[in-house]
């Protein structure tokens, strides 16, 4: 039975790409991208060409309808997003479970997510950890979720773009200012940069820069109870 394989892709440095997910693209028939151009882009650099079908959050569920079919065909597919794991603030989750639901297999081909990669290198947070992904750009909503999940007292990840930072760490800044954050810009790139410290600290920091540019996962700590961050 054909199968729908969900790949992860690299989100900066295309060494990042793993063998797994480079054997998969070579074997399948049909690969299905967020981005066409952008997946276009990626297998061309290692030399692999397949014929492509778009499958972005606009066309998710027809796309899916349209990849159901050349399963039946028995067709293998692959799915990747424009970086990173599907399904984790990209498409891909509606997808996997069209596909589940219409009876056949999909397997996860596991790769690099700005979520892990900051995770991995944030320090501690708590035990429990929540992500949030794409706060709402309106100002009064974002505010009300940034509240709820300070509130938590637990750690969480939020993802955000060069655009709304500012505001957000602002926001942060002005609930809970001296709550640690770590701020990932760019990560796994030439340029990649990592800031820690109390959230009106790295605030400030990035309020004084002219500019902005690159992607940003922003974790914040959560409030640790009964230990330090160096005990053993």
């Amino acid at each position: 039975m054909a199968v729908l394989y969900i790949v992860g892709t690299p989100i900066g440095n295309l060494g990042d790409i793993t063998m797994r997910a480079l054997e998969t693209f070579r074997s399948v028939d049909l690969v299905a991208a967020e981005d066409t151009r952008h997946t276009m882009e990626l297998l061309t650099h290692f030399e692999i060409r397949k014929p492509m079908i778009s499958c972005r959050a606009q066309n998710e569920e027809v796309a899916a309808g349209k990849i159901i079919e050349a399963l039946q065909k028995g067709q293998n597919v692959a799915y990747a997003s424009d970086a990173g794991m599907p399904g984790i603030s990209d498409p891909g989750s509606l997808l996997a479970y069209k596909v589940r639901q219409a009876g056949f297999a999909v397997t996860p081909i596991p790769g690099p997510s700005a979520f892990a990669t900051l995770v991995s290198v944030a320090g501690p947070g708590g035990k429990t950890l929540i992500f949030e992904g794409f706060l709402s750009p309106s100002p009064g909503k974002r505010r009300k979720r940034l509240r709820e999940l300070l509130e938590t007292e637990k750690a969480f990840v939020l993802y955000e773009s060069p655009f709304r930072i500012v505001k957000l760490l602002t926001d942060i800044a002005d609930i809970e200012s001296e709550r640690r954050i770590v701020v990932g810009r760019e990560l796994t790139k030439f340029h990649e940069e990592i800031v820690d410290g109390p959230a009106s600290q790295v605030r400030d920091d990035f309020s004084a820069r002219e500019s902005i540019k690159g992607e940003f996962a922003v974790f914040v700590a959560g409030i640790l109870k009964g230990r330090k961050p160096d005990d053993d």
